[in-house]
């Protein structure tokens, strides 16, 4: 990595020796040259003067600033270098602050922070420890292409790293973007999209790249070698009209755990309003109750199958009830014999006797 700037981090009556470089790499996303489209020709940029209407090469370009509409300043460079400019070659810190307090909006370009010789380790070392500990990040000035610029410090894997800052007055304000009309959102439907936020999982940043880079290579690589690029297969859309928010909510959920590969009764603890119209599903108490009512049918009314089971129950009880009055006629029979048996006894007794 070759570095862009040289110079030194002031952290109080410590100075830090260091050297800066560029920490993103803007070439390796898409980028594309203008053609004309007749003879397939690069169309370049020229600088033509509006004065005259001639091509201008770069040593004849110097600097100006625009006073007004209708008025440019010209500015030399001796007239730049004589400007106070203490963060020309010093990057002052002015205060240590939470990283929270610092709104992402403010964010350019991000820079390492590396250590310029062995003599600027320990200060180095002491700096980036510091910060880990305290759980801050420095806020300074620094000048870079001879324009001052705010910049925030913090630690990237054992790094320091340096992020260029946009002044306050040049962040716009959002006045009026957002909706005017008083929107109510019920506890439901917050409590839906809190489970679709979680449903989604953690961010694997090794999965991450671009679908769109890949896509021109293979058109490219296609045109190269004489052939016509496949047509991509159209995935599922997203977004459109939101015309049932539930609804969307649901679905949202239901795909994201697919497409997780998880199943979708997990996470079944979390409160989801079910939408008008849908039957809710039968447990298992609720189908043995539906299986019994079919058995017995309307009205307590045994059905089909009700019939066959009565008909099994009632053959029993019925031999049950011959064999009962069977014995109980033998019985009756016994004792009848026995009665009249006993009186013929006693009278051939009585003869006897007289």
């Amino acid at each position: 990595m070759r570095s862009i700037w040289n110079g030194s981090i002031s952290f109080g009556l410590v100075s830090i020796p260091v050297k800066m470089y560029s920490a993103t790499d803007g070439a390796a996303a898409v980028s594309f040259v203008q053609i004309h489209e007749k003879d397939g020709g690069r169309i370049r940029y020229r600088k033509v003067c509006e004065l005259d209407g001639e091509e201008v090469s770069q040593d004849e370009i110097g600097k100006g600033y625009q006073a007004a509409s209708d008025m440019i300043v010209p500015l030399t460079d001796a007239d730049l270098a004589s400007l106070p400019l203490p963060t020309a070659k010093t990057l002052t810190i002015l205060a240590f602050v939470d990283a929270s307090d610092i709104d992402p909006l403010q964010m350019d370009k991000a820079y390492y922070l590396g250590a310029n010789g062995p003599s600027a380790a320990k200060p180095y070392v002491l700096l980036r420890d510091a910060l880990v500990h305290h759980q801050k990040v420095a806020i300074g000035k620094v000048a870079l292409r001879n324009r001052e610029t705010l910049a925030m410090l913090r630690v990237h894997d054992d790094a320091i790293v340096m992020h260029a800052l946009l002044w306050p007055d040049q962040i716009r304000s959002p006045a009026g973007l957002a909706p005017k009309e008083n929107v109510q959102i019920r506890e439901n439907e917050l409590t839906l999209a809190e489970t679709l936020m979680d449903s989604l999982g953690e961010l694997d940043q090794g999965e991450l790249h671009d679908d769109y880079r890949d896509a021109v290579e293979e058109l490219v690589s296609a045109k190269l070698e004489g052939g016509e690029p496949a047509v991509p297969s159209e995935g599922p859309r997203r977004g459109g009209k939101v015309i049932d928010l539930m609804a969307a909510l649901e679905d949202s959920v239901r795909a994201a755990r697919q497409e997780r590969g998880g199943d979708e009764e997990e996470g079944a603890g979390a409160s989801v309003t079910r939408l008008r119209g849908k039957a809710p599903a039968k447990t298992k108490g609720t189908a043995e109750k539906t299986e019994a009512a079919e058995k017995t049918g309307p009205a307590g009314k045994a059905g089909p199958a009700g019939k066959k089971t009565a008909a099994k129950k009632a053959a029993p009880a019925k031999k049950s009830a011959v064999k009962k009055n069977a014995a109980a006629e033998k019985g009756a029979a016994k004792k009848t014999a026995t009665a009249k048996k006993t009186p013929a006894k006693k009278t051939a007794s009585r003869r006897k006797a007289g």
